[in-house]
């Protein structure tokens, strides 16, 4: 069969259904006093004892130590602080130009003047210096009469520029979060969560979790913590989860906390974000064990996909200077322009983004679809892309084909600079050191990573890039592997088990929002929606002893995509749809993830080639059957005038007419062929 453009294929995916526990599930769900479907999510995120139930139910009950235990230098990084301030000495602040580092550097910038400090920030340039403290800045400060240097979010492998502010007699702070280098730089004291217990509750914080612990731990030693709490709270629950910080330990009882102050914080550029964001404020909690009284609150996707945006677009396309000043103002009028600005520049960001996406697609489609196989890693480059969003594009990309993705655009005439993004089975950064001999500067970790290299080296960093991956790579592994929670039916969802699923908030990295599936539903309404029609509005039936249950969906950058076949397994995360004032039954799914019903898949496998199976549809006779061609395993259905529709799964294009040399293609998801379809897989099925 040939392919017709505007019938697309399913979602590329490989499901892993995490295996039921009911024995364990039911027991912790008697002594917490939740629903089984619960403590089987707890189970999958390795909660399997009660009292670590509790404590991860009500992370308010852990037990956590002084950080001035935990942070071996975080007594020392204090004193600076204090005789700083103390002295009038000029304190600097260098940030990074990601959410993670600006809101480090508005957290500390704040804390640090209330306190009576002398401090100024810098944050290197994304396209002219990159990441991190260099030379300029370190020579700037000390023109600036700077006395100590305070890194935020950077800064633990810039062993040179810290060498170079020592030499000019600096005191420096490093804090930061990132992976620990073979020499620590020569600075005063050194606050990182990778240098600390990895047992310690503080072990996952952020950079903006590394500067609240320390603005925290300086006001308790000031004795001026009164009023500082909920205003730096605000900022480290932005920071932590727009930087995809573990939602585990000390930052689930943080965050959790920051998004019940969040709709109330007093920090104005918080509520101007919220305002330009139209982000709603929903209830949390309910009537049972474990859970507080309602009350209002943000969810970490509020964040992940409204806030977290509106500030990290700004660091990838615009003036890091705009978020600070958002962050710090106490003027409502200035806070409200610059989150106007935040999302002027985010709409940009979006355009960008989605041209670039398109522009890589096709040159995907045109230039390496047909040997991904083979190659197993994607390399897409082309001139006149903006190094700040091809990092996003790289994940779609990802989701997409379900590959690793190397993205770069053209620097100058001679340098290719570009972001990386893997899949679990792939490590970025031991990719990128098997390139070593043909990059630049390169950097990263498993899942992602930047380089810089010489056009010359392009064709030989594909080929070396493919041989890595062909090293840890399988056939099976080239498909996006999407972890799903357990298995419901459509009659049991409802509003009780959607508020349950708080025991679970805040959601993450480390505490994924629960996905669930369904089999065999039926697709009874479909359509594009948005301003390019690239979501797919969905409404999907099941029925269940003999009761049709129906529910509606959303499946984001789904477009391509429809229209869906009738009959589907479906994944998908639960959501409250409050759109428009929508109020009653408003518990709706968010598709992440369809497949061929693996009911009706088992008959397309050459053990269950039948014998012709009569069947009736409409008051009339048929004939179907399971059959082998030259490639797969086919149903054909012939009807009494001989007559043929076949069928592959998975395609939504057969072929009808009396001989397979004549027959015209059709559309198979047309109501007049999808009903004999199901007719003809039911008599089948019933057949066995």
């Amino acid at each position: 069969m040939t392919n017709d453009q505007n019938i697309k294929r399913l979602p590329i995916q490989r499901w892993q259904i995490a295996p039921a526990n009911i024995e364990l599930s039911a027991k912790l769900a008697t002594i917490n006093n939740i629903s089984p479907i619960i403590s089987q999510l707890l189970i999958n995120r390795g909660i399997e004892i009660p009292e670590t139930a509790e404590n991860f139910i009500n992370p308010e009950s852990l037990n956590l130590p002084s950080p001035l235990e935990d942070f071996p230098d975080l007594a020392i990084s204090v004193e600076l602080l204090e005789t700083a301030i103390n002295n009038q000495e000029k304190i600097a602040i260098c940030g990074d130009y990601d959410a993670d580092g600006m809101t480090s550097t508005a957290l500390l910038l704040r804390s640090l003047r209330i306190l009576g400090a002398d401090v100024s920030y810098a944050i290197p340039s994304r396209m002219h210096e990159g990441y991190g403290i260099n030379n300029r800045i370190v020579e700037e400060f000390k023109s600036e009469g700077i006395s100590l240097i305070l890194t935020v979010d950077n800064g633990i492998a810039a062993f040179e520029p810290i060498q170079k502010a020592k030499e000019l007699g600096l005191k420096v702070i490093i804090t930061d979060h990132h992976d620990i280098p073979q020499k620590l730089p020569p600075a005063d004291a050194i606050l990182n969560p990778k240098l600390i217990s990895i047992s310690s509750p503080y072990r996952g914080v952020a950079g903006v979790g590394v500067a609240y612990i320390l603005a925290v731990s300086l006001a308790q030693q000031i004795g001026a913590l009164k009023g500082l709490v909920q205003p730096m709270l605000a900022l480290f629950t932005l920071g932590t989860i727009a930087d995809l910080a573990p939602l585990t330990g000390v930052n689930r009882r943080w965050v959790k906390r920051g998004l019940k102050l969040l709709p109330k914080s007093t920090v104005p550029g918080v509520q101007a974000l919220i305002q330009v964001s139209g982000v709603q404020a929903s209830q949390d909690g309910q009537k049972v064990k474990n859970l507080p009284p309602l009350s209002k609150t943000l969810k970490p996707d509020d964040i992940g996909f409204r806030l977290g945006p509106r500030i990290n677009a700004i660091g990838r396309i615009g003036d890091p200077q705009t978020v600070i000043e958002l962050l710090t103002t106490d003027d409502m009028g200035i806070a409200l322009e610059r989150a106007m600005q935040c999302e002027q520049i985010n709409t940009e960001r979006q355009k960008m983004c989605t041209e670039i996406e398109q522009e890589a697609v096709s040159l995907v489609e045109e230039l390496y679809l047909e040997n991904l196989h083979k190659d197993r890693v994607l390399v897409v480059i082309k001139e006149n892309w903006h190094h700040g969003v091809i990092g996003i594009v790289a994940s779609r990309l990802v989701e997409r084909y379900g590959v690793p993705v190397f993205i770069g655009t053209f620097e100058n005439e001679d340098i290719i600079r570009g972001s990386a993004r893997g899949i679990p089975e792939f490590h970025v950064f031991a990719a990128l050191e098997y390139c070593d001999s043909l990059l630049g500067k390169y950097g990263g970790h498993k899942a992602a990573g930047g380089f810089s290299l010489s056009v010359d080296n392009l064709a030989n960093f594909r080929l070396l890039l493919s041989e890595f991956a062909n090293q840890c790579l399988e056939i099976k592994h080239l498909k996006p592997l999407l972890k799903i929670d357990a298995q419901v039916n459509l009659n049991q969802i409802n509003r009780d088990l959607f508020q349950q699923l708080n025991i679970l908030h805040p959601c993450g990295i480390e505490n994924p929002d629960p996905i669930f599936w369904t089999s065999h539903v039926q697709v009874i309404q479909q359509q594009t929606v948005g301003k390019t029609k690239d979501h797919l509005k969905v409404v999907l039936t099941q029925i269940i002893n003999h009761q049709r249950y129906e529910i509606k969906g959303i499946a984001w950058r789904w477009g391509d995509f429809f229209p869906l076949p009738s009959r589907l397994d479906v994944a998908y995360k639960l959501r409250e749809n409050n759109y428009n004032g929508n109020n009653g039954n408003n518990i709706e799914i968010e598709l992440v993830g369809v497949r061929f019903p693996q009911q009706l898949a088992a008959l397309f496998t050459t053990a269950n080639i039948s014998k012709p199976t009569k069947f009736e549809y409409k008051q009339r006779q048929y004939l179907c059957g399971i059959y082998q061609n030259d490639v797969s395993t086919e149903l054909r259905i012939k009807n009494s005038e001989g007559k043929v529709l076949v069928m592959q799964p998975e395609n939504k294009l057969g072929l009808l007419g009396f001989n397979r040399e004549d027959a015209k293609q059709v559309n198979l998801t047309s109501p007049q062929f999808d009903s004999i379809i199901q007719a003809a897989l039911q008599a089948l099925l019933e057949s066995r």
